[in-house]
């Protein structure tokens, strides 16, 4: 049986931390599924359709696709095993322990939890976002392939 994981994220905009936990889940799978959320809560700065573009940019080797909804539903219909989450430090871990509770009880689907390299667990979109929203270096943040889309976004 063929193995299916998610890995779910707003991705805004996909960074080097989101990589590296996309080359570990990519070990984990038969097949690897990014699932770009469209977060009402959430104030994109790129499009979801931006998003799909620069994920595929920098893994050009797996499934690529947007979501609404709950990650569940879309699991459900890829028919996925497990969802992936990347965690970056203690912190990440109490909001996607309930996260991961509340995913199986609705669908029965587990969690797995990657941690993130020490090299990345410092990055963030949000902090991508300010250093590119004042014109700081991006080379240790984001993959190369991208670079140039999030500065024009904020050019």
């Amino acid at each position: 049986m063929e193995r299916i994981g998610i890995f779910a994220g707003t991705f805004d905009p996909p960074t080097l931390g989101h990589l590296n936990i996309l080359l570990k889940a990519k070990k984990l799978c038969d097949r690897l599924i990014v699932a770009v959320g469209v977060k009402p809560s959430k104030n994109a700065l790129f499009s979801v359709e931006e998003r799909v573009q620069m994920m595929k940019k920098i893994a050009p080797d797996v499934a690529v696709e947007s979501y609404n909804g709950l990650v569940v539903d879309f699991a459900k219909t890829k028919k996925a095993h497990f969802l992936i989450r990347g965690l970056r430090s203690s912190a990440d871990f109490d909001a996607e322990f309930q996260m991961a509770q509340a995913n199986r009880r609705l669908s029965g689907i587990e969690t797995l939890f990657l941690i993130a390299d020490d090299t990345h667990s410092h990055i963030s979109s949000t902090l991508v976002r300010e250093i590119a929203h004042f014109h700081g270096p991006l080379q240790e943040f984001v993959p190369n392939e991208i670079q140039t889309l999030i500065r024009k976004k904020f050019s």
